[in-house]
């Protein structure tokens, strides 16, 4: 979908129309290689020596039964189409906006609208986003200097409508809660759904990039998450909350300039939005919202490198830190309909909006505005691997020699801790996210405006809740998990992943579950069988649990869901 913010409205486009437009960019562009197609942290830049790449596609045979690019010139198109079911004893029905398709985790990392039903649903998007997109690298100097770009549309494999969070959101306006899809925010909306960038690489210098581009963050969970921030088996996967640095929206951000180096078995990389970012205090009134981004400014900074010769198989490392100014959160929220009781299980459900004194009641959206600052650790073992693996999609290497190297084993470990704390700009009157308009109603954001809308500008001050006191929010996220190649094309995968929320309101929780800002935790088990049966082919079983308690189960309809899934993936 794409998103007229003159007008605040969302306009529906098909598959047929997104695959359409990647094509003529693919053919209106020149190049001579292609970029990686991973997130990885490594990848500051094009390796000095870098084998030849395959052949290009000469047939459709070639297309799908081998591991050819479609590479033309330099231009490589590329895609995904990720299709399958699942059986949930907490889930909702399909929504075919949402990225996701289904509520794969609890809660839906971050509302309450979700996990009601058992039984069997679609299940796109389960190991990954269905996408389609084209990367671009181009000599342009001597010395290996060279222009580099990436233009990507995600979608859903079933509705066959481009990734748009905020079409979801907006749909969930004046519905009972008990009826909702997947009111759930998301960085993935309408054209601007993924990374849209151009810049300049050299093998030695780094890469320097603008545009749409995945926050640091991101780029580690897709590193270090021993499921690849799958949807249906990852919670930092389908919730943006880790790779945001707290909020869902700054996975990606518009406006952004990127730079990655490489110096040895080391690396460094350096991100910043810069809208609103300097100015003081109070001065900036959403600059930065207004172009675009769900922040008013933001920097981040990565270091990290690859132990290889002092002990078994190679050990990776990474240290990312960001401040984001004025990040925009948008969840639920249910007002003047009874709320909870004190054992935090809503009482009504909500509904269609309804006039009262200075506002409206019902069931709407709330943006919470905050500052944020946030520290990740990531870390990741490896003690070998096996040869002679299916040849990725876009040549990074030659294949290795037939049989294991080492033990196919791989440990993965990660922890973030997240600050939110009260914005630099509060938004008194109204801004643009995501594509339609939020308004200020009250300090307490108690009430709805007409369009169902309001803002939090308090969750972390004395004016979060009437009676009581917040303070600063601290968020952890920590995972461990483990990869290991039973044969050559088929991988098991484990892992854990467990959120620790701290009490950051005065009173009120002698419930642990009787206020959202009560201390709580979330606990998420997974395991999956991966099986590539063919290079461009792999189909996949797994199981995802998850369970949440105290103030982040607050206001939930059930508090755990067991998702099983299986699906096809083609990569291409």
């Amino acid at each position: 979908m794409v998103v007229n913010r003159r007008v605040g409205k969302v306009k529906n486009f098909s598959l047929a129309t997104a695959v359409a437009a990647a094509v003529a960019l693919a053919g209106a562009t020149y190049a001579t290689s292609a970029l990686a197609d991973e997130p990885m942290l490594t990848k500051a830049a094009p390796m000095a020596y870098a084998p030849p790449p395959p052949a290009a596609c000469g047939s459709v045979y070639d297309f799908f039964f081998t591991a050819c690019p479609l590479s033309w010139y330099g231009v490589t198109v590329y895609g995904t189409v990720d299709m399958g079911g699942s059986y949930m004893t907490h889930g909702a029905p399909f929504d075919r906006n949402f990225p996701t398709g289904v509520p794969y985790l609890i809660g839906g990392g971050g509302t309450n609208a979700t996990g009601r039903l058992s039984g069997f649903f679609p299940g796109p998007n389960g190991l990954s986003q269905s996408n389609v997109g084209v990367k671009i690298m181009e000599p342009i100097a001597p010395g290996g200097w060279s222009f580099v770009g990436q233009f990507e549309l995600a979608f859903d494999p079933y509705s066959l409508l481009l990734a748009n969070a905020p079409q979801a959101l907006q749909n969930g306006i004046g519905v009972a809660e008990n009826q909702q899809l997947s009111p759930i925010d998301s960085s993935r909306w309408g054209w601007l759904n993924t990374n849209q960038y151009v810049g300049v690489s050299n093998p030695l210098a780094g890469s320097l990039t603008f545009g749409r581009q995945n926050a640091l963050e991101t780029d580690g969970v897709g590193a270090y998450d021993p499921m690849g921030g799958s949807y249906a088996f990852s919670p930092i996967g389908f919730s943006g909350k880790a790779a945001g640095a707290g909020d869902t929206e700054d996975a990606r951000w518009t406006t952004a300039i990127k730079y990655r180096v490489n110096i040895g078995d080391g690396r460094f990389s350096a991100m910043l939005q810069p809208l609103g970012l300097f100015g003081p205090s109070g001065s900036c009134g959403g600059c930065g919202l207004g172009a675009y981004n769900p922040n008013n400014g933001a920097v981040s900074l990565g270091v990290g490198g690859d132990i290889k010769h002092s002990v078994p198989g190679v050990i990776s490392w990474d240290l990312i830190g960001s401040f984001e100014r004025d990040a925009v959160n948008i969840g639920t929220a249910f007002v003047g309909t009874g709320g909870n009781n004190a054992a935090g299980w809503p009482t009504t459900f909500g509904g269609p909006l309804v006039p009262v004194a200075g506002g409206f009641d019902g069931s709407g959206l709330k943006a919470t505005v905050s500052n944020q600052l946030a520290g990740m650790a990531l870390l990741k073992w490896s003690f070998g691997s096996w040869g002679n693996t299916s040849a990725p999609i876009v040549g990074k290497g030659p294949v290795a020699p037939s049989g294991p190297t080492g033990i196919p084993l791989t440990l993965y470990a990660g922890y973030e801790l997240i600050q939110f704390s009260n914005p630099s700009d509060p938004q008194t009157g109204s801004f643009m996210d995501d594509g339609f308009t939020f308004n200020f109603v009250n300090n307490g954001a108690t009430l709805l405006s007409g369009n169902g809308t309001t803002i939090s500008n308090n969750a972390f001050n004395s004016l979060c809740k009437a009676g009581f006191t917040c303070s600063n929010e601290i968020f952890q996220i920590m995972w461990t998990g483990a990869k290991y190649g039973i044969t050559k094309d088929l991988d098991i995968i484990g892992a854990y992943y467990h959120y620790i929320q701290n009490q950051y309101i005065s009173g009120g929780c002698s419930n642990i579950a009787a206020l959202g800002q009560c201390a709580g935790w979330l606990d998420v088990y997974s395991m999956v069988l991966d099986w590539r049966f063919l290079p461009k082919w792999d189909a996949y079983l797994g199981t995802m649990y998850s369970a949440e308690f105290g103030g982040i189960a607050n206001g939930s309809i059930a508090r755990n869901n067991l998702a099983t899934t299986a699906g096809v993936r083609f990569r291409f």
